[in-house]
């Protein structure tokens, strides 16, 4: 056990390799800037640098995006409410983190 907690100790990487990160807004911008998600089922979202977001999932839905401090937001005509979500990343695939803790995962797709 004293030899696992010293590899910890030493290489803490190691520990944390298989969690997610949680991105700040320059980080959130540059992984969705132009990227296509693919939610699985049919569903998947595109990130235009224009900030239009389109997503189809039975049919398609246009909205707008941004990133306001450490979150990515986005608005759904005809909604006038922005709903926000923390980022994460693990490898290529993106989770939203809603208030409530429910979570979306997209996969980058091409």
């Amino acid at each position: 056990m004293r030899r696992f907690a010293l590899i910890l100790l030493i290489w803490p990487g190691i520990a944390t390799a298989d969690t997610f990160k949680t991105l700040s807004g320059d980080e959130i911008l540059t992984a969705l800037s132009g990227q296509k998600l693919d939610y699985g089922q049919g569903g998947w979202q595109v990130f235009e640098p224009s900030m239009v977001t389109n997503y189809f999932s039975g049919g398609p839905s246009t909205g707008r995006w941004a990133v306001r401090g450490d979150q990515y937001c986005s608005i759904w005509p005809p909604s006038d409410l922005w709903a926000c979500y923390d980022v994460q990343q693990k490898g290529d695939v993106i989770r939203f983190v809603d208030d409530a803790g429910g979570i979306t995962d997209g996969t980058y797709s091409e």
